[in-house]
Formats: structure tokens, C-alpha cells, sequence
């Protein structure tokens, strides 16, 4: 199993360009299963996640096909004919948002049966919202032997659903199945992430009717059929942030390009106030720091456009070098704070109770063997990694590999000292 080292120390200079983002291509991906005409994804990610998807994608019926454009990593999906309506856990288990293609299948042939989702360990994130909105639109739910079985043989009908809570997942799968419904769909307390519009506005160019996204309220008029159509996937938010705060920590200075800085406001508020020199340009913005200690700083984690819980992790590696305590509250996910532990190896000073991480700045941190538990979670041990003395040996990078595209290269071109370690010398782990 490969792992990741950083030899500390290295000031980050250079330009570090965005990729598309990993939340929002694979719901576009699912989309495909949606039209019998080809649909053609620009700015695609190429990373673990994508190429799950594309595996059961292919069990369905979907032609993915990958190829180098003009403007970078496309994929095209056609979907001719859904050969199979069932998603088995060998392959859903692998990807939570996986579980995504259950509404579509249901809105094209009528019926689906799908395993449970898997995914990181990072707390309970039940589906219930995701099937109860599929009953809002008609279908019948039927859970056997953790699977879904699914059915609605005179098609889903549009309906009024008001969410609980704020659940990007669950209002992507409503907009999916809802699309092609007979009738309209009202969804109320909606989620609001950039990566609902993006979901939106590819569905609307190939003929679906849906507006709001992107806001609490979101209205779909039920369309027959969606033909093929060409989006261009928005750059990826969490990737930016992650970079930002890589920069912040090793200090120098980085200009992330490709990307757009009012998808990530939230945390540049959070950077400047901790003493971070962030500009915001037409097609990035720029991280830097002179080396002079950070100031700890309150983060609370909120749905969008509030501090994301995605980077609730790298901003703690972060604060670890922070002078003063900084206080980490936690609102999204429980067990999501399974990264201070390996933090403490690299001599961070964080205590948790409950939902809340009280981290006390310390002078400086030392290398050391660390595990990572999830994928937001092992990349903030990459980021202590560049500020720690010595090396630091990121294991179970695998998690990395899901969301983060070229990580060692990007941060390479920019002066780090990281590198990839092929395969465990030591003893293998259990999975």
C-alpha cells in the first residue's frame, strides 16, 4: 500500500493550478444514466473516485470513454441502453455517492436495486433523506438484505419535499430523480453548495427545467426525455482550500490558479484573521506568508456558504502552530474528528470533547509515522507533514488518491519535498 513522505521545511513558491472538482463530477457522471445520448464532461478530475464510478457506471450500460481536450481531462458517458438496474456493494461500497445512481435508474426504467452505501468513517450519514424523497416522487422503497429495492412502474410523479436539514446528497438525488418526473417538484430547505448549481446547470443543458439551485428553494418542471449536451465541471473547492492552507503553513508564497476564491469566503475570512496574506484574483487567488507566527482563530463548521466541514481538518493542521488556542466546532458529522490523534504524534496539542477540539499552539512539530482515517483527514497530515521537522510518512494514502489529483506533483512544482513510497515494507494491513 503506497504512503506519502515529506521532509518539512521547504518555503512553497510557484502556481499550483485547480482541478475540477471530485463533489460535483460524479454526480454529472450519474447524470448520464439520465439521456441515451452522450454526455461530455470538461475540466474532469481524474482520480480514484471518478474511476469507481466509471466501473459501475459501465455494469449499467454507460460507454465512459476518457480522452485529453483542448482544455484538459474530459470524459464522455453514453448510456444507449441501461443493460442492468442493479448496483451491487462489491462496487457501491467503494464510494458513498455511488448509491447516487439508485434515482436516475428509477427515472429512466422504472425500477433499481441498489446496495447501501460505504464511504469514509467519518459518522452515520444515513440515506433515509435520499428515500424519503424518492417516496415523496412516487416510488415504492423496499430495503432487503442492505439493499435498496426500488420501483415505480408508472413513473415518478413531481411533489413537494422540505428537507430536515440541510443534505447536499439527498437534494442532488431529488434533482436527479425529479427531472424527469411528470410534473413539478418543489425541494425546500434545499442545500445550497456551488456544486448544486453545477449539477443544475449541466441537467438544464441537456433539457432538464430546473431552477433555484444553488439557493434553500429549488423548482424542477418534470421534462419527458434530456438529450446529450457538454459542461465544463467547476474547479474543485476543497482542492483550493487544502492548497491555501498548504501554503499558509509552509509559508512562501502560491498562486492557485483555475479556480474561483468566493467558492471558499468562508475560509479566507478564517486565513486573514489568523494573520494570512490571501488576494483574490480573476481566476484564483494568492496565499502568502512571511513566517510570522499565526494568530488561533474560533472556526464553527456550517453548511454552505458557511466554513466547510471538508476543511475543517486542514485548517486544524493549520492552527496547530498557532499562537494562542484556537476552538474547532463541529456541526456537520460526528467522528470527524479522527485526524487529532495522528496530529498528537507530530506533537500537536488538541484535546476533543464531544464536538468541540480545543488545539493549543506549540512552538513546532516533528515528523513522525502517521495513518490516515479518511480522506479530508489524510491530507492534514500532509499539510502539518510540510511544516514539521523532519519526515513525516503518510500511510494509507489510498484515501488521498480518492479526492486529491497529483497531489505530490502540484506541491513538488512548488518546492515541497513529498514524495511517494510504492508499496509497505512493513507489516500488511487489514482491511
Amino acid at each position: 500500500m503506497d504512503r506519502i513522505a515529506i521532509i518539512g521545511g521547504a518555503r512553497l513558491e510557484g502556481e499550483i493550478p485547480i482541478s475540477g472538482a471530485k463533489n460535483s463530477a460524479i454526480k454529472l457522471m450519474v447524470a448520464s444514466l439520465l439521456t441515451e445520448e452522450p454526455l461530455r464532461l470538461t475540466n474532469m478530475p481524474r482520480l480514484a473516485d471518478t474511476r469507481f464510478l466509471g466501473k459501475l457506471l459501465a455494469r449499467l450500460g454507460t460507454e465512459v470513454t476518457e480522452t485529453e481536450g483542448p482544455d484538459g481531462p474530459e470524459t464522455r458517458l453514453t448510456t444507449r441502453e441501461i443493460v442492468s438496474g442493479f448496483a451491487p456493494y462489491d462496487l457501491v461500497r467503494q464510494m458513498r455517492a455511488s448509491f447516487n445512481v439508485l434515482g436516475p435508474l428509477l427515472a429512466r426504467t422504472g425500477q433499481a436495486k441498489v446496495s447501501l452505501p460505504g464511504g469514509c468513517a467519518i459518522g452515520a450519514r444515513p440515506v433515509d433523506l435520499h428515500l424519503k424523497s424518492l417516496e415523496a416522487l412516487g416510488a415504492r422503497i423496499d430495503l432487503h438484505e442492505g439493499y435498496v429495492y426500488a420501483q415505480a412502474p408508472r413513473g415518478l410523479k413531481g411533489a413537494v419535499i422540505d428537507f430536515p436539514i440541510n443534505s447536499v446528497g439527498a437534494t442532488e438525488h431529488a434533482i436527479l430523480a425529479a427531472v424527469l418526473a411528470d410534473g413539478d417538484t418543489v425541494l425546500q430547505n434545499a442545500a445550497a453548495e456551488p456544486e448544486l448549481a453545477d449539477l443544475a446547470d449541466c441537467l438544464n443543458a441537456m433539457g432538464a427545467k430546473v431552477s433555484g439551485a444553488g439557493t434553500r428553494t429549488v423548482e424542477i418542471r418534470g421534462v419527458s426525455r434530456l438529450s446529450g449536451g457538454t459542461h465544463a465541471v467547476i474547479p474543485d473547492r476543497i482542492e483550493t482550500g487544502t492548497y491555501a492552507m498548504a501554503a499558509a503553513i509552509a509559508g512562501g508564497e502560491v498562486r492557485l490558479t483555475r479556480t474561483r476564491s468566493d467558492f471558499i469566503q468562508a475560509l479566507i475570512d478564517k486565513m486573514v484573521e489568523a494573520g494570512v496574506d490571501v488576494t483574490a484574483h480573476n481566476d484564483g487567488l494568492t496565499v502568502k506568508r512571511n513566517g510570522a507566527r499565526l494568530n488561533a482563530v474560533e472556526v464553527t463548521t456550517d453548511p454552505y456558504p458557511g466554513f466547510a466541514t471538508d476543511l475543517q481538518a486542514q485548517f486544524m493542521a493549520l492552527m496547530t502552530l498557532a499562537d494562542g488556542e484556537s476552538v474547532f466546532r463541529e456541526t456537520i458529522f460526528e467522528n470527524r474528528f479522527m485526524h487529532v490523534p495522528e496530529l498528537g504524534r507530530l506533537g500537536a496539542d488538541i484535546t476533543v470533547h464531544g464536538g468541540e477540539a480545543r488545539v493549543r499552539g506549540v512552538q513546532s512539530l516533528e515528523g513522525a509515522q502517521v495513518m490516515a482515517t479518511d480522506l479530508r483527514a489524510s491530507v492534514s497530515l500532509v499539510i502539518a507533514g510540510l511544516a514539521a521537522r523532519g519526515e513525516t510518512v503518510v500511510n494509507r494514502v489510498y484515501h488521498l488518491d480518492r479526492g486529491f489529483e497529483r497531489l505530490e506533483e502540484k506541491l513538488g512544482a512548488c518546492g515541497a519535498q513529498v514524495r511517494r513510497l510504492k508499496g509497505d515494507p512493513g507489516e500488511a494491513e487489514v482491511e
